[in-house]
């Protein structure tokens, strides 16, 4: 078992690989150090600390790539309520997608029967930030936990609100998210893109992913074909 951060520090650079570092940072745009350690095996590697030295842990702040990756796991391994003072530093550490998409979606299982205090005290907030990851992160959320029949016209209601969003990034967020409502519900989905005023990149994004999807079939890829802008 992992006691010390430096022992955890030493484990993740002796499974730095440079070549995986080299394509990493060719589609990952952090501003962080990367050493080039694969998501599988820091999870394994998060999984030999200690359960009493998370918290220690996370009150370290990480410096490379992994560390970031790493601290949001050790996160994840506490319960809804140990996670809540270390949610929001966590948001404010993440630079890049994979960071992002990786924390959010194994968040996520702790979020469960804790939907609407955690949709109220943090994704609207999320949503409402100024910085281009956090509403990544937000949209991510909504995408991890709320497709549900209760949830779908709130989504699409914070989807118009943030149609018009710059970030390359947020927009591929957006895609992703009403692509996973189509796959779920296509009947409501479809009603919405009817109505809304997305731009046409993000409205066609949307078409796309739902088309590469292998849950959606083949006549009600054609006939999305036919709404691209």
């Amino acid at each position: 078992m992992i006691q010390s951060y430096r022992e955890l520090q030493t484990e993740l650079t002796s499974y730095a690989d440079d070549a995986f570092r080299s394509f990493a940072m060719k589609g990952i745009p952090s501003e962080r150090p990367f050493l080039g350690v694969r998501i599988p095996k820091i999870r394994a590697i998060v999984k030999t600390i200690s359960f009493d030295r998370l918290t220690s842990f996370i009150k370290i702040e990480p410096y490379v790539f992994e560390e970031v990756l790493a601290r949001g796991m050790m996160i994840c391994r506490l319960d809804f309520k140990e996670s809540l003072p270390w949610f929001d530093s966590q948001i404010e550490y993440i630079d890049d997608w994979c960071n992002c998409d990786t924390f959010c979606t194994s968040y996520a299982k702790l979020i469960h029967n804790h939907e609407t205090e955690f949709f109220e005290n943090k994704i609207e907030a999320l949503l409402k930030s100024n910085l281009d990851y956090t509403v990544r992160a937000g949209l991510v959320f909504l995408l991890a936990s709320y497709v549900k029949p209760e949830y779908l016209n709130v989504i699409f209601d914070r989807i118009e609100i943030l149609r018009n969003h710059k970030a390359h990034y947020v927009r591929m967020a957006i895609a992703w998210l009403i692509a996973e409502c189509f796959i779920k519900y296509p009947s409501t989905t479809t009603d919405y893109l009817t109505t809304s005023y997305l731009p046409d990149w993000t409205f066609n994004k949307v078409i796309s992913k739902i088309c590469d999807s292998h849950r959606v079939n083949e006549d009600a890829k054609a006939f999305l074909r036919k709404m691209r802008k």
